[in-house]
């Protein structure tokens, strides 16, 4: 059946292909990997140099390719491709730092020695929203410590996924180190059920993380990085701009039409007038803020959501917090009924019981207002999630409490909830993952620990528990 990948912004077709074969393509990754594992850390290190020299090389071509598949404004795809750039070398100074070899001296001129091995073959599977950036923070640190790869992209996205794979095997990682699956979800299954993978790494929906969870429970020897998305919430306390607090909530919420795991869905307040003039400083924002196609000029601030039936899903989950009782402040409205479009959306949600505990993968902020700074912490916590949170205004000791008592692997001050930095470690806690962060500690999951003991000559005694050699018998 033949897979087709449509551009958000026009629904036209963009790209189309054959799905593939799940355990061909780990074959190929299992036949290349002693190789592969068998070269020096250096000579990886250099080739993957390589392939952040292709992606410059052809930065316009890959940016405009993301832009008319995701339907995100090109000066967000280029951001995107500039992210693709950069992960190489924060990979390998922290791979470097995480995985370097250590050796001690023991007893009798001994060492104790600690370097690290590759899993083997690792899958990875991709999402739609950083179709590029988020699989080659899998990839580039899988490859650097010696893993061949199966790359299944997102049935969304498989132009971009494709182009990510040509560009390293144009810069010279073997075909075999790297492999492309194009399907959907029948192949994403099938990839994760195969017995020649050594682990999967994985990015995209808690549902489809508690699935794979569930599918690798009884299979402990392979390693699985669960990446998932997030309730994420934004507390607003005693800000003394009211101006940049607006600026970093609209940032939190709408930035990539909501399409984030780290984007705020909650934005937590206090009652009385100082909430009010937060929420109306933002409707003036938004009111300004362009949707549409990528390469419209002036730039957009956010394009469409991915597809007709994620904008759908968004409208469905709206609809249902404004019958649970949510007070509309902006409408989640759809300019162009079949195309995904949407407007950036907020609704206030703080006397709604039953409040679904989910993410909402788009334009839509809940506002719920508070009486006191530790309800405001209570609220945060109010959720199975725990990827990103962030407290705008209050004082020093206000985010230290902040800090130490919500739950969440990324927690900001004064800084909006998304955009976290490659070069620490990136997950959440809950919902949002299984202790296993991205980023700069990828290499943690992408190789393993060995401890020697070594000796050059060999020494051996046996002080306790033998008999007398006098006592023995002829």
């Amino acid at each position: 059946m033949t897979l087709i990948s449509f551009e958000p912004a026009t629904g036209d077709t963009l790209w189309s292909g054959e799905p593939g074969d799940a355990a061909t393509e780990v074959a190929a990754a299992r036949e290349a990997f002693p190789a592969w594992a068998a070269q020096p850390v250096t000579y990886r290190a250099e080739t993957l140099r390589r392939f952040a020299n292709a992606v410059r090389a052809r930065e316009a071509e890959f940016a405009r390719l993301i832009a008319r598949e995701t339907g995100k404004p090109l000066w967000e795809a280029k951001t995107e491709v500039g992210a693709v750039v950069g992960k190489v070398e924060i990979s390998i100074s922290a791979y470097m730092q995480r995985t370097g070899t250590t050796r001690q001296e023991a007893a009798l001129g001994s060492k104790v020695a600690v370097r690290h091995k590759p899993h083997g073959v690792l899958a990875v599977l991709g999402p739609y929203n950083f179709p590029a950036h988020l699989p080659n923070g899998h990839i580039v640190p899988a490859l650097l410590a010696g893993n061949t790869v199966v790359f299944k992209p997102s049935e969304k996205t498989p132009a971009v996924g494709e182009m990510l794979v040509q560009l390293y095997h144009e810069a010279g990682v073997p075909e075999g180190a790297v492999r492309l699956l194009i399907g959907g979800p029948n192949e994403g299954r099938a990839l994760a059920g195969e017995d020649g993978i050594d682990g999967l790494l994985f990015t995209g929906s808690a549902r489809a993380g508690q699935a794979l969870h569930r599918q690798f429970a009884d299979m402990p020897h392979k390693i699985l990085a669960l990446e998932l998305g997030g309730n994420n919430p934004l507390v607003v306390w005693d800000a003394a701009d009211t101006a940049a607090a607006a600026t970093i909530a609209v940032q939190s919420a709408y930035l990539s039409a909501g399409q984030r795991c780290t984007a705020a869905r909650r934005l937590i307040v206090p009652e009385g007038r100082a909430g009010d003039a937060l929420v109306q400083a933002m409707l003036k924002l938004m009111d300004r803020l362009i949707v549409g196609e990528p390469f419209a000029e002036p730039q957009p601030f956010m394009g469409p959501v991915i597809d007709n039936d994620a904008a759908d899903h968004i409208q469905a989950q709206f609809l249902d917090l404004m019958i649970k009782g949510g007070k509309v402040i902006r409408r989640l409205d759809r300019p162009q009924e079949q195309q995904p479009f949407l407007t950036p959306a907020l609704i206030e949600v703080t006397d709604v019981a039953g409040r679904p505990d989910e993410e909402m993968f788009g334009p839509a902020l809940q506002l719920i207002r508070v009486d006191s700074f530790e309800a405001a912490i209570a609220e945060a916590n109010n959720t199975r999630f725990g990827l990103a949170a962030s407290l705008v205004g209050g004082s020093p000791e206000q985010f230290d409490r902040f800090w130490n008592e919500v739950r969440a692997g990324v927690i900001n001050w004064n800084k909006p909830t998304n955009g976290a930095p490659s070069n620490a470690p990136f997950g959440g806690v809950g919902l949002s993952g299984n202790h296993r962060p991205s980023a700069a500690y990828a290499a943690d999951y992408c190789a393993y620990p060995v401890t020697s003991s070594e000796a050059e000559i060999a020494r051996a005694t046996i002080g306790e528990g033998l008999r007398d050699p006098t006592m023995l018998e002829d």
